[in-house]
């Protein structure tokens, strides 16, 4: 028999994990990696990635939501997802303040240097948010669409379905959003090869965490008595507040 505080208490470690990787990523964006594959050659892409580290944490999320999504129905995750976006403004308000606040003359991290690296996170924020509200409520829609049309069966399939979906949705719109409003790492030249490049990695980590997803579906229902969501879930529309 399921015990309620255990699935009370792995809902709300699952979401504090959600919540702090969606708030990294928002601090952290500004910095940019390289990765190779040589791999990719081999089929005409370009096999050097230039990538955000804000991309290392992302898709920890979606792998949250879909966990989540399979034990707890569509309504709980999409007020995880509220409280999400809610959560970012918040942190986004205390980053903007500490931006306004001058720094003492022996502060390790002045003025200048505060500014290089959260200077325009209000910016980088607006954009995020408005891919994340997108990307996020496309995934648990088209989560649970593909649950009702397996009848609970494959969730290789409404996993991968949902995610390379919801992450090309994201991927698009953070980046040309960025762009517009001026983040003078993401040139209108860089543009296309920066969205190719994150979309191509979303895409492979979420091949790779599969396993992640079915063996964390597994302990959570054989280990931890919790039970799935039925396969027509339909308690409440998404919504974004």
């Amino acid at each position: 028999m399921e015990n309620p505080r255990v699935r009370e208490q792995v809902f709300l470690t699952l979401a504090a994990v959600f919540i702090a990787a969606l708030i990294a990523c928002n601090l952290i964006f500004r910095k940019f990696f390289v990765w190779e594959i040589p791999a990719l050659g081999l089929i005409g892409l370009e096999p050097r990635m230039e990538l955000s580290v804000g991309i290392l944490a992302y898709p920890v999320t979606f792998i949250c939501t879909d966990v989540l999504s399979e034990f707890y129905g569509r309504r709980r995750v999409s007020q995880l997802v509220t409280a999400g976006f809610f959560a970012s403004v918040f942190v986004v308000g205390l980053v903007t303040l500490s931006n306004w606040v001058p720094a003492a003359s022996w502060s390790a991290v002045g003025d200048d240097t505060f500014d290089l690296v959260f200077g325009i996170q209000g910016v980088a924020v607006a954009a995020s948010m408005c891919a994340y509200l997108g990307a996020q409520y496309l995934d648990i829609r088209l989560f649970h669409y593909w649950k009702r049309r397996t009848a609970g069966r494959h969730l290789w399939l409404r996993n991968n379905a949902s995610t390379f979906t919801s992450q090309l949705v994201d991927t698009i719109l953070v980046t040309t959003i960025l762009s517009l409003l001026g983040a003078s790492e993401i040139t209108p030249e860089r543009l296309p090869i920066l969205i190719a490049n994150g979309v191509v990695f979303k895409w492979f980590v979420a091949v790779v965490d599969t396993p992640l997803v079915y063996g964390a579906v597994w302990f959570l229902r054989n280990r931890l008595g919790i039970e799935e969501a039925p396969a027509d879930d339909r308690s409440a529309r998404t919504r974004i507040f």
